[in-house]
């Protein structure tokens, strides 16, 4: 495994860490995340792919800026690959990522060799994150005694959904001396937000191969939701992993990799 980070024109370090040699695979999590979500599915794959696991910015250690929508998000991942010296790859994006991964594939159609999305569709989402918002916004890291407050906290907003308080946690980092920050830019993820449930929007389509893969416990992705996708993605695949939520690739890991290594090699 690699670890490192590229310089961005906008004075930027976006970070990721690379599993694996071959074929490259850049992967993308979702709102909230990091790459670190991703590290099971990578090393799944590392054996047959070079897989580079991205914080998106103002996630995980990757730097904080103000700016953020699928647009710029997508100009870090084609930065990224002029730096790593990338010519083509498939990418695989969830949720927040997802949309990253679909604008990127619009974007740049001929940098993608394949394009698999996971739990998400291109329409506009209503905001759903409010409890969550509401329950970081009650946090303020710098006073907490200890990682079990912060539990409690998020638990008052989020009641018994350990899962994401979980998720969120893995945000919180210990500062020296006393006291605790996040790891990402809540601030600024907050603000953007409603930039962050907007429908994917093109004037041309990506004709390459496209999988979506959905939860069969979620709603992200509906029937309906198949006519904007193949409108976008035309030669698109779509795939249920029936004993999966949203986070398809955690709940359902075995799963979820060999629907990804079987599109991959066809």
């Amino acid at each position: 495994m690699f670890v490192g980070t590229v310089s961005m024109t906008t004075f930027m370090k976006l970070h990721y860490k690379i599993y694996g040699t071959g074929k490259p695979v850049i992967i993308m999590h979702g709102l909230f995340g990091s790459g670190d979500n991703w590290r099971t599915i990578a090393k799944n794959l590392e054996a047959d792919y070079q897989c580079i696991v991205v914080d998106m910015r103002n996630h995980g250690r990757s730097p904080h800026d103000v700016e953020m929508n699928f647009k710029v998000m997508a100009e870090d991942i084609h930065e990224l690959m002029t730096v790593l010296d990338i010519d083509k790859t498939s990418v695989i994006g969830h949720s927040m990522g997802g949309k990253v991964a679909m604008v990127f594939a619009l974007s740049y159609p001929a940098l993608v060799e394949k394009l698999i999305v996971a739990d998400i569709a291109p329409k506009q989402y209503p905001p759903h994150h409010t409890a969550v918002i509401e329950a970081i916004e009650a946090i303020a890291p710098d006073q907490l005694k200890d990682r079990a407050e912060a539990e409690d906290i998020l638990s008052r907003y989020l009641g018994p959904d350990q899962s994401t308080i979980q998720f969120l946690m893995k945000n919180l980092t210990r500062l020296q001396g006393a006291g605790f920050e996040w790891k990402a830019n809540m601030p600024v993820i907050i603000s953007s937000y409603p930039r962050l449930v907007e429908e994917v929007k093109s004037v041309s389509s990506f004709n390459g191969p496209a999988l979506f893969i959905s939860g069969g416990k979620s709603r992200y992705i509906l029937e309906e939701d198949l006519i904007e996708i193949r409108h976008l993605f035309p030669y698109a695949r779509i795939e249920t992993i029936a004993d999966a939520g949203h986070w398809v690739h955690a709940e359902a890991p075995d799963s979820f990799t060999k629907a990804v290594k079987s599109f991959l090699k066809d």
